[in-house]
């Protein structure tokens, strides 16, 4: 798969899965793929403070973007965590 049909891919299992999290006023978005293995995603809404929100993530979005997509290892929730942009700032002296 290329990097564009994987993004699709991924982006059909969370639109399958997503009116089950928003039936409960929660959502999710895709923020990213690494090395075409590793989907990391941010919870939003009701989702965010859900005692049971990794096991959701586990059994049902995991499950289910993997069933889209085999080659997914995994999917991580990184709702709460500030990114940091990964660039070298040219500052000239």
């Amino acid at each position: 798969m290329t990097g564009t049909e994987l993004k699709a891919a991924v982006e059909a299992g969370l639109e399958e899965i997503r009116p089950f999290l928003q039936r409960d006023a929660g959502d999710i978005e895709l923020v990213d793929i690494k090395d075409d293995k590793y989907v990391r995603v941010r919870l939003l809404g009701t989702c965010v403070g859900c005692h049971v929100n990794q096991m959701t993530l586990k059994s049902g979005v995991e499950l289910t973007v993997k069933k889209h997509a085999p080659q997914i290892e995994s999917v991580i929730d990184i709702s709460g965590q500030d990114l940091k942009e990964e660039y070298r700032d040219n500052i000239e002296l």
